[in-house]
């Protein structure tokens, strides 16, 4: 046994000593552990306003993450944070700091991000921006603490790339000064100035420099190169306390270099002023807003440009994130998280687009729309890739109709636009509708109001578009169809045999309200509804969410209409939830697209605990104002619900008592922050107050059923 326990010691030492044994070039025991992406909550999201420059950043948790290059539906890192030393003690930025954010210029997204030790003994703070030139992240790092104390600490830069969309595969070398990675036809450079003084690669969970630092409290292994594997760099700051970092992007290895290097050469001050110019013209071209929503309004606008692609022009993505990241493996590169395009949610961006002022971005979207997205068929598809491609493959029936809507807002009604692509669009509706296969959630089939509103409007602006093209037979044909599906409204979807208003009819409030989706035509039949993410199986008379709003909000009911008002109240008694900054609603009950009970992420089992969804306080507002009343309180929360980068979420945490997960009440989750949608919702709510209507209801729906 004594044999056995020194040769056990004998092993360790060796392994120790293994990196001074061998010649410090090709690190050994790759690929490393199985790589993984971020949380979906971003904290700040970051490019400059220029064409040239194809990359973007994200920050959360007080360190970078995700940067996309060269399309945002390419992820190429999963986080740069620092490590300092004293010799004896390793904090991480990740694990051991203090964060705070702000946004550091409000002309611009620029973002400072502040990581404090806990009992004030040093401070790093970091500010991002990219080069409008080129696609270079720079980072300017400044270290301080007691100045009699300064010469104690090191800083080390840990990176960690997963080039291409995946975290398997990456090879990386030492350049000189520089770190640089590739993975195919992508590669990274990092540079700094002043220059690293030391550097290393490895492989995650093996010999990555973290690894390194917290065993031995200093670079030890300092490994020229890693070769096909989950990449790990390290890299040692020169002397002094302010830092400039370049990490520059391209397609091999020589480019992404040029580019950071190019990027330090013209320094940090004047890249940022060019950052900084362009972000301001742009704010300059829109319509300003009132006191106290201009901030946030500026924010909202700059994000919604920030998640436009800059090579697949007109393609705006969900959301810069992949929901529960650090949960989802990214060993293969197949991973589409939220930066994928749903014509959907392109749709509200586009109208956010529309009333703020930047009617060409509005274009471009429809432009996407009907040349990369839809298909030969007429159709549209459940979400894809910037190119085009598909990624899911169902058809929610009211993405294909919203094209057609925003079409008719921005005029597009010219031949070739209509028998391409708006009548090939109109007529898989009038085959097809109004039952779609996925209603807006993306996850049941059926009769959803929110979905057949969508088609309703959409037949409506067709058959407008189609006189105008000299088609009378096809305007009165999509015409008749809509009218018959909004005379089927209440027969297809208001329950009077369920059990969420008995209350209210108790106290003579009547009976009868919109289900969430109905299998069929029958809304009393009690059909068992399968919830998605673990929802279990429930009675569908007794599942309900605020879709129905969507027909005040396209102009196709009166906000006042009877079975809109008692659908309110039970939503209300449903899913409604009081939070500190303000109501929140549900999807819908017993939804399992969110965290689990006690605050773990959704992934990788997919079953959670649905939370709050911003758009939904936003919808409502919109709602309140058709029916004459003050839309501020809901614009007031959906600003509440943003987090300190001022990022409004996809959704926010909805309990008082604390988890180990740090989750807030009223503020956002894991799952995507910022959501398109919601900021672009934010945007839209603030225009419909000032304009006391709202905007982006079609006036050729409301002249139809609302005005007659």
């Amino acid at each position: 046994m004594r044999l056995r326990h020194l040769s056990r010691i004998a092993i360790f030492v060796f392994a120790m000593l293994l990196p001074a044994l061998l010649p410090a070039q090709v690190a050994p025991g790759g690929p490393g552990s199985v790589p993984a992406w971020t949380s979906g909550g971003k904290e700040g999201v970051g490019t400059s306003a220029t064409l040239e420059s194809k990359v973007w950043f994200t920050l959360q948790g007080g360190v970078m993450t995700e940067v996309y290059y060269p399309r945002l539906d390419v992820a190429n890192v999963r986080s740069l944070e620092f490590a300092v030393s004293d010799g004896r003690s390793v904090w991480l930025e990740s694990r051991d700091l203090e964060h705070s954010i702000t946004w550091a210029d409000e002309r611009a997204l620029v973002f400072r991000q502040t990581s404090r030790h806990p009992r004030g003994l040093f401070t790093l703070t970091k500010t991002y921006i990219t080069d409008p030139a080129r696609a270079t992240v720079l980072v300017q790092v400044t270290f301080s603490t007691a100045s009699s104390t300064a010469n104690r600490y090191a800083v080390y830069a840990l990176y960690d790339p997963s080039l291409n969309n995946t975290g398997s595969g990456d090879t990386g070398w030492r350049e000189n000064d520089a770190l640089v990675a590739q993975d195919g036809e992508l590669a990274s450079a990092l540079a700094a100035s002043p220059p690293f003084t030391g550097t290393a690669n490895g492989f995650v969970g093996v010999n990555d420099g973290r690894t390194d630092l917290l065993l031995h409290q200093k670079l030890t292994w300092s490994y020229a190169r890693a070769e096909n594997g989950n990449l790990f760099q390290t890299a040692k700051l020169g002397s002094g306390t302010s830092w400039t970092l370049a990490l520059g992007f391209g397609p091999s290895a020589a480019e992404a270099l040029a580019s950071a290097r190019s990027s330090l050469a013209r320094g940090f001050a004047a890249v940022r002023a060019d950052y900084v110019r362009g972000w301001s013209a742009y704010l300059n071209s829109l319509r300003a807003v009132r006191e106290p929503y201009r901030q946030q309004f500026r924010m909202a606008a700059m994000q919604l440009k920030a998640h436009e692609d800059k090579t697949h022009r007109g393609a705006m993505i969900a959301s810069a994130s992949i929901p529960w990241g650090e949960a989802t493996p990214s060993d293969k590169p197949n991973i589409g998280g939220y930066h994928l395009v749903w014509a959907r949610d392109l749709y509200h961006v586009a109208t956010a687009f529309l009333a703020m002022g930047d009617s060409a971005a509005a274009e471009r979207a429809l432009d996407y729309l009907l040349r990369v997205q839809q298909r030969p068929d007429g159709s549209f598809p459940q979400n894809s890739w910037l190119d085009g491609r598909p990624y899911w493959p169902s058809i929610q029936m009211d993405e294909q109709a919203f094209p057609i809507i925003l079409a008719w807002q921005l005029g597009h009604t010219g031949k070739e636009t209509w028998e391409k692509h708006l009548r090939p669009a109109a007529e898989f509706i009038a085959k097809n509708g109004p039952r779609t296969p996925q209603e807006r959630w993306e996850e049941e089939e059926g009769y959803s109001p929110a979905t057949i509103a969508a088609e309703i409007a959409g037949l409506v602006c067709a058959a407008e578009i189609a006189r105008k093209n000299d088609a009378a037979g096809d305007a009165d044909r999509y015409l008749k169809l809509a009218d018959e599906w909004v005379a089927s409204l209440e027969k297809w979807m208001v329950t009077s045999t369920g059990t969420l208003d008995k209350k209210l009819a108790a106290s003579g409030g009547g009976q009868g309200y919109y289900i969430r989706i109905n299998n069929n035509t029958d809304p009393n039949d009690g059909f068992k509804l399968d919830i998605n993410n673990g929802g279990g199986a429930w009675d569908e008379r007794d599942v309900v969410d605020a879709g129905f709003l969507e027909l005040v909000r396209l102009g196709i009911k009166p906000p006042d209409d009877p079975y809109i008002v008692r659908s309110l109240a039970v939503v209300d008694a449903v899913i409604r939830a009081a939070t500190p900054n303000g109501f929140g609603w549900y999807r819908y009950n017993h939804d399992g697209y969110g965290e689990k009970s006690y605050g773990g992420p959704w992934a990788p089992d997919m079953t959670g605990v649905g939370r709050l969804w911003p758009i939904l306080t936003g919808e409502r507002g919109e709602y309140v104002l058709a029916a004459g009343k003050d839309p501020d309180p809901y614009i007031d929360a959906m600003m509440g619900f943003a987090n300190r980068g001022w990022m409004i979420p996809e959704q926010v945490w909805d309990q008082a008592e604390p988890t180990g997960f740090r989750w807030q009440f009223g503020e956002g989750t894991g799952s995507a922050t910022p959501l398109a949608w919601s900021m672009a919702q934010f945007v839209r709510l603030v225009i419909c107050a000032e304009e006391k209507r709202i905007v982006e209801m079609p006036g050729v729906v409301a002249a139809r059923y609302l005005r007659r």
